[in-house]
Protein backbone atom coordinates (compact mmCIF):
# COMPACT_ATOMS: atom_id res chain seq x y z
CA UNK A 1 0.00 0.00 0.00
CA UNK A 2 0.89 3.50 -0.54
CA UNK A 3 0.29 6.61 0.72
CA UNK A 4 -0.02 9.83 -1.13
CA UNK A 5 2.88 12.38 0.83
CA UNK A 6 1.18 15.20 2.79
CA UNK A 7 4.02 17.59 2.41
CA UNK A 8 4.63 20.12 5.16
CA UNK A 9 3.24 23.44 4.02
CA UNK A 10 -0.05 21.91 2.37
CA UNK A 11 -3.11 23.23 3.16
CA UNK A 12 -6.78 21.85 3.53
CA UNK A 13 -9.92 22.63 2.01
CA UNK A 14 -10.68 25.89 4.13
CA UNK A 15 -6.88 27.00 3.82
CA UNK A 16 -5.48 25.45 6.92
CA UNK A 17 -2.16 23.99 7.33
CA UNK A 18 -2.43 20.05 6.91
CA UNK A 19 -3.86 18.74 10.54
CA UNK A 20 -1.76 15.37 11.71
CA UNK A 21 -3.97 13.62 14.46
CA UNK A 22 -2.95 11.36 17.76
CA UNK A 23 -4.82 8.85 19.57
CA UNK A 24 -3.81 9.50 22.88
CA UNK A 25 -2.72 12.67 25.36
CA UNK A 26 0.22 11.60 27.38
CA UNK A 27 3.87 12.43 26.95
CA UNK A 28 4.84 10.68 23.82
CA UNK A 29 1.43 12.29 21.87
CA UNK A 30 3.42 15.88 23.78
CA UNK A 31 6.85 14.54 21.51
CA UNK A 32 5.13 13.99 18.89
CA UNK A 33 3.02 16.84 18.73
CA UNK A 34 5.96 19.03 18.58
CA UNK A 35 7.85 17.13 16.03
CA UNK A 36 4.97 17.77 13.99
CA UNK A 37 4.83 21.35 14.47
CA UNK A 38 8.52 21.95 13.61
CA UNK A 39 7.60 20.73 10.68
CA UNK A 40 4.30 23.18 10.36
CA UNK A 41 1.71 20.70 10.93
CA UNK A 42 -1.23 21.73 12.98
CA UNK A 43 -2.05 18.78 15.47
CA UNK A 44 -5.04 17.19 17.06
CA UNK A 45 -5.26 15.40 20.34
CA UNK A 46 -7.92 12.87 21.12
CA UNK A 47 -7.99 12.04 24.60
CA UNK A 48 -10.72 11.80 27.47
CA UNK A 49 -7.95 14.21 30.17
CA UNK A 50 -9.16 17.77 29.61
CA UNK A 51 -5.22 18.26 31.05
CA UNK A 52 -3.39 15.79 29.04
CA UNK A 53 -0.18 16.60 28.35
CA UNK A 54 -0.28 16.78 24.65
CA UNK A 55 -3.78 18.60 24.60
CA UNK A 56 -2.59 20.97 26.63
CA UNK A 57 0.14 22.21 23.73
CA UNK A 58 -1.69 21.18 20.26
CA UNK A 59 -4.32 23.10 18.30
CA UNK A 60 -7.29 20.87 18.62
CA UNK A 61 -8.12 18.95 21.38
CA UNK A 62 -11.10 16.29 21.62
CA UNK A 63 -11.80 15.36 24.95
CA UNK A 64 -13.72 12.47 24.66
CA UNK A 65 -13.29 8.67 25.34
CA UNK A 66 -11.21 6.67 22.46
CA UNK A 67 -14.60 5.06 20.74
CA UNK A 68 -16.85 8.09 21.39
CA UNK A 69 -18.71 8.22 17.67
CA UNK A 70 -18.86 12.24 17.89
CA UNK A 71 -14.79 12.54 19.18
CA UNK A 72 -14.12 9.89 16.40
CA UNK A 73 -15.87 11.72 13.46
CA UNK A 74 -14.85 14.84 14.63
CA UNK A 75 -10.74 13.72 14.65
CA UNK A 76 -11.55 12.08 11.43
CA UNK A 77 -12.89 15.72 9.75
CA UNK A 78 -9.73 17.49 10.96
CA UNK A 79 -6.92 15.58 10.24
CA UNK A 80 -4.94 14.27 7.06
CA UNK A 81 -3.41 11.30 8.55
CA UNK A 82 -3.89 9.76 12.17
CA UNK A 83 -1.33 7.81 14.67
CA UNK A 84 -1.37 6.67 18.32
CA UNK A 85 0.69 6.99 21.75
CA UNK A 86 0.08 3.99 23.37
CA UNK A 87 -1.20 0.59 22.38
CA UNK A 88 -4.14 0.40 24.15
CA UNK A 89 -6.23 2.43 21.92
CA UNK A 90 -8.99 0.34 21.22
CA UNK A 91 -8.03 -0.92 17.51
CA UNK A 92 -12.11 -1.01 16.77
CA UNK A 93 -11.39 3.26 17.12
CA UNK A 94 -8.34 3.06 14.69
CA UNK A 95 -10.57 0.77 12.26
CA UNK A 96 -13.38 3.71 12.36
CA UNK A 97 -10.69 6.11 11.53
CA UNK A 98 -8.80 3.99 8.75
CA UNK A 99 -11.73 3.55 7.05
CA UNK A 100 -11.66 7.26 5.62
CA UNK A 101 -8.13 8.16 6.79
CA UNK A 102 -4.86 6.80 6.50
CA UNK A 103 -3.66 5.61 10.34
CA UNK A 104 -0.10 4.06 10.80
CA UNK A 105 0.12 1.85 12.98
CA UNK A 106 -2.84 0.24 11.56
CA UNK A 107 -5.84 -1.44 13.06
CA UNK A 108 -4.30 -4.72 12.89
CA UNK A 109 -0.93 -4.14 14.11
CA UNK A 110 -2.15 -2.78 17.08
CA UNK A 111 -4.16 -5.15 17.79
CA UNK A 112 -0.69 -7.62 17.72
CA UNK A 113 0.58 -5.85 20.17
CA UNK A 114 -2.63 -5.69 22.70
CA UNK A 115 -2.80 -9.19 23.23
CA UNK A 116 0.57 -11.12 24.12
CA UNK A 117 -1.08 -14.34 22.76
CA UNK A 118 -1.19 -13.32 19.30
CA UNK A 119 2.10 -11.22 19.72
CA UNK A 120 3.88 -14.84 20.50
CA UNK A 121 2.55 -15.96 17.36
CA UNK A 122 4.06 -13.06 15.69
CA UNK A 123 6.62 -13.43 16.77
CA UNK A 124 7.55 -17.06 16.22
CA UNK A 125 6.58 -16.53 12.45
CA UNK A 126 8.69 -13.58 12.30
CA UNK A 127 11.91 -13.31 14.07
CA UNK A 128 12.96 -16.58 14.42
CA UNK A 129 13.90 -16.04 10.44
CA UNK A 130 16.59 -13.40 11.98
CA UNK A 131 17.70 -16.75 14.71
CA UNK A 132 15.74 -15.00 17.57
CA UNK A 133 13.03 -16.68 19.43
CA UNK A 134 10.73 -15.95 22.44
CA UNK A 135 11.22 -17.03 25.91
CA UNK A 136 9.33 -21.00 26.12
CA UNK A 137 5.57 -20.36 27.17
CA UNK A 138 2.02 -21.67 27.27
CA UNK A 139 -0.92 -20.31 27.02
CA UNK A 140 -3.78 -20.26 29.77
CA UNK A 141 -7.31 -19.61 29.14
CA UNK A 142 -8.92 -22.51 30.52
CA UNK A 143 -8.87 -24.62 33.64
CA UNK A 144 -7.74 -27.63 31.43
CA UNK A 145 -4.88 -25.68 29.71
CA UNK A 146 -3.72 -24.30 33.66
CA UNK A 147 -3.52 -28.08 34.40
CA UNK A 148 -1.50 -29.31 31.63
CA UNK A 149 1.47 -26.03 31.94
CA UNK A 150 4.67 -28.67 31.38
CA UNK A 151 6.78 -28.50 34.36
CA UNK A 152 10.03 -27.21 32.68
CA UNK A 153 8.31 -23.73 32.05
CA UNK A 154 8.19 -23.24 35.85
CA UNK A 155 9.67 -20.81 37.75
CA UNK A 156 7.95 -18.49 35.40
CA UNK A 157 6.21 -15.27 35.34
CA UNK A 158 2.34 -15.18 34.64
CA UNK A 159 1.60 -12.26 32.41
CA UNK A 160 -2.24 -11.16 31.40
CA UNK A 161 -2.35 -11.49 27.78
CA UNK A 162 -4.19 -7.50 27.92
CA UNK A 163 -3.67 -4.33 29.30
CA UNK A 164 -0.21 -5.45 30.96
CA UNK A 165 2.60 -2.66 30.66
CA UNK A 166 5.54 -1.40 32.97
CA UNK A 167 5.10 -4.33 35.18
CA UNK A 168 1.51 -4.39 35.57
CA UNK A 169 -0.65 -7.70 35.24
CA UNK A 170 2.74 -9.61 35.74
CA UNK A 171 3.73 -12.58 38.58
CA UNK A 172 6.29 -14.55 39.19
CA UNK A 173 5.51 -18.30 40.05
CA UNK A 174 7.73 -21.08 41.87
CA UNK A 175 5.33 -24.11 41.17
CA UNK A 176 2.08 -25.31 40.18
CA UNK A 177 0.48 -24.30 42.99
CA UNK A 178 1.61 -20.59 42.95
CA UNK A 179 0.53 -20.52 39.59
CA UNK A 180 -2.92 -21.43 39.91
CA UNK A 181 -3.02 -19.29 42.75
CA UNK A 182 -1.46 -15.66 40.44
CA UNK A 183 -4.33 -17.15 37.94
CA UNK A 184 -7.30 -16.64 40.33
CA UNK A 185 -5.21 -13.30 41.30
CA UNK A 186 -5.58 -11.86 37.94
CA UNK A 187 -9.22 -12.71 38.02
CA UNK A 188 -8.77 -15.65 35.25
CA UNK A 189 -8.26 -13.81 32.26
CA UNK A 190 -6.42 -15.15 29.18
CA UNK A 191 -2.52 -14.97 30.48
CA UNK A 192 0.86 -16.74 29.46
CA UNK A 193 3.32 -18.35 31.08
CA UNK A 194 6.99 -17.59 30.43
CA UNK A 195 9.61 -19.22 31.25
CA UNK A 196 12.00 -17.87 33.63
CA UNK A 197 15.30 -17.62 31.81
CA UNK A 198 18.69 -16.45 33.18
CA UNK A 199 19.09 -12.41 32.69
CA UNK A 200 22.32 -10.91 31.52
CA UNK A 201 20.78 -7.22 29.74
CA UNK A 202 18.00 -5.81 28.00
CA UNK A 203 17.79 -3.98 25.00
CA UNK A 204 15.36 -2.71 22.56
CA UNK A 205 15.96 -1.39 19.06
CA UNK A 206 13.50 0.91 17.01
CA UNK A 207 12.86 1.29 13.67
CA UNK A 208 10.53 3.24 11.54
CA UNK A 209 8.78 1.72 8.53
CA UNK A 210 7.34 3.55 5.60
CA UNK A 211 3.99 3.00 3.23
CA UNK A 212 6.60 1.98 0.73
CA UNK A 213 7.94 -0.38 2.75
CA UNK A 214 11.34 1.89 3.43
CA UNK A 215 12.92 1.09 6.50
CA UNK A 216 15.09 3.12 9.22
CA UNK A 217 16.25 3.22 12.43
CA UNK A 218 18.36 3.29 15.64
CA UNK A 219 21.05 1.24 17.11
CA UNK A 220 19.77 -1.02 19.61
CA UNK A 221 19.89 0.62 23.41
CA UNK A 222 20.30 -0.52 26.21
CA UNK A 223 17.91 -0.62 29.06
CA UNK A 224 18.01 -1.53 32.70
CA UNK A 225 14.41 -1.70 34.50
CA UNK A 226 13.19 -1.47 38.06
CA UNK A 227 10.43 -2.85 39.60
CA UNK A 228 9.07 -3.17 35.64
CA UNK A 229 9.51 0.29 34.90
CA UNK A 230 12.10 1.62 32.56
CA UNK A 231 15.02 2.95 34.54
CA UNK A 232 18.32 4.42 32.45
CA UNK A 233 19.08 3.48 29.06
CA UNK A 234 22.85 3.81 27.52
CA UNK A 235 23.17 4.32 23.83
CA UNK A 236 26.64 4.45 22.31
CA UNK A 237 28.93 2.26 20.31
CA UNK A 238 29.52 -0.85 22.44
CA UNK A 239 26.51 -0.51 24.84
CA UNK A 240 26.36 -4.23 23.77
CA UNK A 241 28.11 -7.24 21.37
CA UNK A 242 28.46 -5.67 17.97
CA UNK A 243 26.42 -9.58 16.70
CA UNK A 244 23.82 -9.10 18.78
CA UNK A 245 22.85 -5.94 18.15
CA UNK A 246 23.01 -7.11 14.34
CA UNK A 247 20.84 -10.08 15.22
CA UNK A 248 18.58 -7.32 17.32
CA UNK A 249 17.88 -4.85 14.48
CA UNK A 250 17.45 -7.85 11.78
CA UNK A 251 14.82 -9.48 13.95
CA UNK A 252 12.52 -6.12 14.48
CA UNK A 253 13.18 -5.65 10.84
CA UNK A 254 11.33 -8.70 10.18
CA UNK A 255 8.96 -8.29 12.55
CA UNK A 256 7.94 -4.57 11.20
CA UNK A 257 8.32 -5.91 7.65
CA UNK A 258 6.27 -9.22 8.41
CA UNK A 259 2.81 -7.21 8.80
CA UNK A 260 3.64 -4.68 6.35
CA UNK A 261 4.03 -2.30 8.98
CA UNK A 262 3.67 1.30 9.17
CA UNK A 263 5.08 4.16 11.60
CA UNK A 264 7.54 3.90 14.49
CA UNK A 265 7.94 0.61 16.32
CA UNK A 266 10.05 -0.61 19.21
CA UNK A 267 10.57 -4.23 19.95
CA UNK A 268 12.33 -5.30 23.71
CA UNK A 269 14.51 -8.00 23.82
CA UNK A 270 16.07 -10.08 26.80
CA UNK A 271 19.61 -11.04 26.63
CA UNK A 272 20.47 -14.50 28.12
CA UNK A 273 22.89 -16.30 29.88
CA UNK A 274 23.05 -19.23 27.78
CA UNK A 275 27.00 -20.19 28.49
CA UNK A 276 28.23 -17.89 25.42
CA UNK A 277 30.83 -14.94 25.71
CA UNK A 278 27.60 -12.85 24.19
CA UNK A 279 24.92 -14.38 25.44
CA UNK A 280 21.42 -15.38 23.42
CA UNK A 281 18.81 -12.72 22.18
CA UNK A 282 15.15 -13.64 23.47
CA UNK A 283 12.44 -11.37 21.88
CA UNK A 284 10.15 -9.92 25.20
CA UNK A 285 7.18 -7.35 23.31
CA UNK A 286 6.84 -4.81 20.64
CA UNK A 287 5.23 -1.16 21.14
CA UNK A 288 3.66 0.22 18.36
CA UNK A 289 4.83 3.92 18.84
CA UNK A 290 7.62 5.69 20.00
CA UNK A 291 9.32 4.34 23.14
CA UNK A 292 10.40 5.68 26.49
CA UNK A 293 13.78 3.99 25.45
CA UNK A 294 14.35 6.54 22.53
CA UNK A 295 14.21 9.58 23.84
CA UNK A 296 17.98 10.20 23.99
CA UNK A 297 17.07 10.63 20.35
CA UNK A 298 15.83 13.88 20.94
CA UNK A 299 19.25 15.27 21.77
CA UNK A 300 21.89 12.77 20.51
CA UNK A 301 20.95 12.19 17.16
CA UNK A 302 19.86 14.58 13.98
CA UNK A 303 16.59 12.79 13.80
CA UNK A 304 14.20 11.62 16.73
CA UNK A 305 12.26 8.59 17.00
CA UNK A 306 9.42 11.18 16.82
CA UNK A 307 10.65 13.23 13.83
CA UNK A 308 10.32 9.69 11.86
CA UNK A 309 7.18 8.80 13.32
CA UNK A 310 5.56 12.12 11.95
CA UNK A 311 7.68 11.41 7.98
CA UNK A 312 6.30 7.87 7.88
CA UNK A 313 2.57 8.64 8.98
CA UNK A 314 2.63 11.75 6.54
CA UNK A 315 4.53 9.57 3.66
CA UNK A 316 7.49 11.17 3.91
CA UNK A 317 11.03 10.52 3.11
CA UNK A 318 12.77 8.12 6.13
CA UNK A 319 15.89 9.81 6.75
CA UNK A 320 18.79 8.04 8.25
CA UNK A 321 19.60 9.15 11.66
CA UNK A 322 22.88 9.66 12.73
CA UNK A 323 23.67 9.78 16.41
CA UNK A 324 26.25 12.45 16.70
CA UNK A 325 26.91 12.02 20.97
CA UNK A 326 26.69 8.76 23.21
CA UNK A 327 23.26 9.02 25.43
CA UNK A 328 22.26 7.88 28.79
CA UNK A 329 18.78 8.68 29.77
CA UNK A 330 17.36 8.86 33.25
CA UNK A 331 13.80 8.59 33.62
CA UNK A 332 11.91 10.62 36.06
CA UNK A 333 9.51 9.46 38.21
CA UNK A 334 7.15 11.35 40.43
CA UNK A 335 9.39 9.43 43.73
CA UNK A 336 11.96 12.48 42.82
CA UNK A 337 9.60 15.15 43.95
CA UNK A 338 9.44 13.26 47.58
CA UNK A 339 12.05 13.31 49.66
CA UNK A 340 12.81 10.27 52.01
CA UNK A 341 10.15 10.59 54.37
CA UNK A 342 7.77 11.19 51.77
CA UNK A 343 7.01 14.94 51.82
CA UNK A 344 7.15 17.39 48.57
CA UNK A 345 10.05 18.32 47.40
CA UNK A 346 11.30 20.28 44.41
CA UNK A 347 14.17 18.18 42.76
CA UNK A 348 17.65 20.12 42.90
CA UNK A 349 17.41 21.60 38.86
CA UNK A 350 19.83 24.09 39.69
CA UNK A 351 22.59 21.59 40.35
CA UNK A 352 21.44 18.92 37.73
CA UNK A 353 21.51 21.80 35.02
CA UNK A 354 24.60 23.03 35.87
CA UNK A 355 26.25 19.59 34.55
CA UNK A 356 27.36 19.53 31.38
CA UNK A 357 25.66 17.95 28.99
CA UNK A 358 22.52 17.68 30.69
CA UNK A 359 19.07 17.99 28.75
CA UNK A 360 16.19 18.18 30.63
CA UNK A 361 12.36 17.42 29.09
CA UNK A 362 9.23 17.20 31.88
CA UNK A 363 6.23 16.19 30.57
CA UNK A 364 3.41 18.93 31.99
CA UNK A 365 1.84 16.82 34.18
CA UNK A 366 0.09 18.52 36.86
CA UNK A 367 0.83 16.14 39.70
CA UNK A 368 3.85 14.33 40.78
CA UNK A 369 2.72 10.80 42.18
CA UNK A 370 5.35 7.58 42.96
CA UNK A 371 6.00 5.33 39.73
CA UNK A 372 4.45 8.53 37.63
CA UNK A 373 6.52 9.14 34.53
CA UNK A 374 7.38 13.08 34.77
CA UNK A 375 10.01 13.52 32.50
CA UNK A 376 13.69 12.19 31.61
CA UNK A 377 16.96 13.51 31.52
CA UNK A 378 19.59 12.85 28.68
CA UNK A 379 23.16 13.32 29.20
CA UNK A 380 25.11 14.10 26.13
CA UNK A 381 28.89 14.25 26.09
CA UNK A 382 32.20 14.06 23.83
CA UNK A 383 33.06 10.48 25.06
CA UNK A 384 31.15 7.36 27.01
CA UNK A 385 33.59 7.92 29.77
CA UNK A 386 31.95 11.48 30.31
CA UNK A 387 28.72 11.10 29.53
CA UNK A 388 29.04 8.31 32.77
CA UNK A 389 30.19 10.55 35.11
CA UNK A 390 27.96 13.11 34.42
CA UNK A 391 24.83 10.62 34.95
CA UNK A 392 26.04 9.27 37.79
CA UNK A 393 25.79 12.92 39.22
CA UNK A 394 22.82 13.65 37.95
CA UNK A 395 21.51 10.35 39.78
CA UNK A 396 23.33 10.90 42.49
CA UNK A 397 21.36 14.86 43.11
CA UNK A 398 17.73 12.89 42.31
CA UNK A 399 18.74 10.23 44.36
CA UNK A 400 18.05 7.59 41.14
CA UNK A 401 18.96 4.13 41.29
CA UNK A 402 20.71 2.12 39.06
CA UNK A 403 23.43 3.84 37.34
CA UNK A 404 26.51 1.34 38.85
CA UNK A 405 24.46 -1.76 36.72
CA UNK A 406 25.68 -0.26 33.21
CA UNK A 407 28.16 -1.65 31.31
Amino acid sequence: MSQAPIFPGAVDAAGQPATLGVMGGGQLGRMFVHAAQRLGYFTAVLDPDPASPAGRVSHHHIATGYSDAAGLAQLASLCAAITTEFENVPAGALQTLAATRPVAPGPAAVAIAQNRIEEKAHFTASAGLAGVTCAPYAVIETPAQLAAVPADLLPGILKTARMGYDGKGQVRVRNTAELAAAWVELKQVPCVLEKLLPLKAECSVIVARGWDGAITGFAPQYNLHIDGILAVTAAYEGNMPSALATRARAATESIANHIAYVGVLCVEFFVIDDGSADGALVVNEMAPRPHNSGHYTMDACDVSQFDLQVHAMAGLPLPQPRQHSPAIMLNLLGDVWFDAAGQPQTPDWQAVLALPGTHLHLYGKLEARAGRKMGHLTVTGADVAGVRVVARQAAQLLGLPGLDALQ
